[in-house]
């Protein structure tokens, strides 16, 4: 194992020192699946308002533990691969930590066992590391017995010599593993099924092996984590037998009616318990309103398969944020550009907040080529937009011009003094450089596309929305772009808009997202300067 971490025991030969007990489970009159149960049930809840008493497996979880540890006559347990698929927040990790317990130092350790958490990410695995570390330091006999090696997630049994560790698909080595028990934790937001198929032919050099995949539905029918269910399902009607797999499945049917408590049910079996009913409630309310957020609702609340890739809001409700134009001048004001190239729009979003928490737009978007070209490739009245005066073009050039962006920021700046402006790094080379030349010193701050970023400015946006605090002109480019968009979430839950999934030009929305972000954010104030205004 190599180095052990700071102030870690003295390690001792595997079977050496004597166990504390007897155990509760170690009884011979329990079952295998009861031993197991029963060893769950000597642990601590470490966290909420029942953290320091027992845990107490209810009665969904137990019948999932006893068909997983169900044995022959001989007590040789007949499963090897089960699965669990529930919505989220109803008690999978800590699930999860139990059973990688049981088969560390409980009723199913083995001399010299290799226990595993898997994952799409390290910090996604790590969560049941750090759930199995809270348990073993509220425990006395764990304590005394595991050893914790933080810096690298892994845990060391000083009684029978096994380890647990924590893998992740996006680094994880898996070759020379021999794993005697294995926990896939959201196995449908896995990028591919390489690490799944190298961990279950790692699995042959155990007897008897086991994985546990706890995960909610996939997106599409191709995923690993759906082609288990189906298999499971399957077998479950009697089309195949399998006596070494089984599926416990909770979700509700396509054609339920998601806004129902029976249909929440379905999914959660832990609903009112240990899973809020309140917080469904809301995220139900919400869902009910947000094209995106019902499909995170129905994909993550009520576990249906279902692409997690939806329209960002509907039509109807950013033209209900349509109002007439406000003062501006004298408000706080924040920017965001996005910059495109040769096909692509350009756009410079303006946000003016006011005392309510909302904000007032100010568009500037153009787009470069032959309009009628644009038009016949993206049918959308370019020429038309750019008639009325909603759409800016570059004047005889073909791709994006730098120096003619650059002159209309220096001149909204010199009229309201944006606090900041937000951009992506594509092509801001050029831009700073023509801003450089004209002497405009506007504050410009780096706005990633990734999840970091986006995720709280798009929820930020939505809210705004929603709340009708998020008021435009009717800028028909711009409302092209909202209405186009689409979400992307990732593991966790997070969002960002996604240009490659969206059905039309989603630019203006990507810089009005930057632009609300970026108000949110501390920024240095800019040096002093003598600014005059262009044009």
């Amino acid at each position: 194992m190599g180095r052990r971490g700071i102030n870690a025991k003295p390690k001792r030969a595997p079977g050496e020192g004597s166990l504390p007990g007897p155990h509760p489970w170690e009884s011979p009159s329990l079952s295998r699946a009861e031993r197991v149960i029963t060893f769950i049930e000597t642990l601590p809840v470490t966290a909420g308002p029942l953290a320091g008493t027992l845990l107490k497996l209810r009665p969904w979880q137990k019948r999932f533990v006893r068909s997983i540890y169900r044995a022959d006559k001989a007590g040789a347990r007949l499963v090897r691969t089960a699965v669990l698929s529930v919505a989220r927040k109803n008690g999978k990790t800590q699930l999860a930590s139990c059973l990688a317990l049981a088969h560390l130092v409980g009723p199913e350790a083995e001399s010299r066992g290799e226990v595993y958490s898997v994952a799409c990410t390290r910090f996604q695995a790590g969560r049941v590391f750090n759930e199995m570390v809270a348990i073993i330091t509220a425990t006395p006999w764990l304590s005394e017995r595991i050893n914790i090696i933080r810096f690298r997630k892994e845990l060391e049994d000083e009684v029978t010599g096994s380890i647990f560790a924590v893998l992740a698909a996006d680094v994880a080595p898996v070759h020379g593993l021999s794993p005697s028990f294995v926990c896939y934790d959201e196995l449908a937001q896995a990028p591919s099924r390489a690490l799944y198929d190298a961990l279950g032919t790692a699995l042959g050099a155990r007897s008897p092996p086991l994985m546990v995949v706890i995960s909610t539905q996939a997106a599409n029918d191709t995923a690993p984590m759906s082609e288990l269910i189906d298999y499971g399902l399957r077998c479950q009607r009697g089309e195949l037998i399998d006596p070494h797999f089984h599926l416990t499945h909770y979700s509700a049917p396509p054609d339920a009616d998601p806004w129902s408590l029976k249909t929440w049910r379905m999914a959660n079996p832990a609903l009112n318990d240990f899973r809020s009913l309140e917080d469904v409630r809301r995220l139900a309310k919400q869902a009910q309103r947000m094209p995106s957020a019902e499909v995170s609702f129905r994909n993550f609340i009520l576990n249906q398969r279902i692409e997690t890739m939806e329209h960002f809001v509907a039509p109807s409700l950013w033209k209900s944020c349509m109002g007439p134009s406000p003062q501006l001048k004298g408000r706080r004001c924040w920017g965001g550009l996005d910059l495109g190239a040769t096909r692509d729009l350009t756009a410079l979003m303006l946000v003016f907040g006011d005392d309510t928490g909302g904000f007032d737009t100010l568009c500037r978007i153009w787009l470069p080529g032959d309009l009628q070209e644009a038009e016949d490739r993206d049918r959308v009245p370019y020429g038309l937009w750019a008639r009325q005066g909603h759409l800016l073009t570059f004047a005889g050039r073909k791709s994006t011009d730098p120096k003619a962006v650059a002159l209309e920021i220096a001149r909204l700046h010199g009229q309201f003094h944006l606090e900041a402006l937000a951009y992506d790094r594509w092509r801001i080379s050029d831009l700073q450089r023509e801003l450089d030349d004209i002497g405009c010193d506007v504050k410009l701050v780096e706005f990633g596309m990734g999840f970091k970023d986006m995720a709280p400015a798009v929820d930020l946006v939505e809210g705004l929305i929603v709340e009708r605090k998020l008021r435009h002109d009717g800028n028909p480019a711009l409302a092209m772009a909202v209405t186009a968009a689409k979400v992307e979430v990732d593991p966790a839950g997070n969002r960002k808009l996604s240009k490659r999934k969206a059905t039309g030009r989603i630019d203006p929305l990507v810089a009005l997202t930057m632009a609300v972000g970026i108000s949110t954010t501390k920024v240095e104030p800019a040096p002093s300067y003598q600014f005059f205004v262009v044009g």
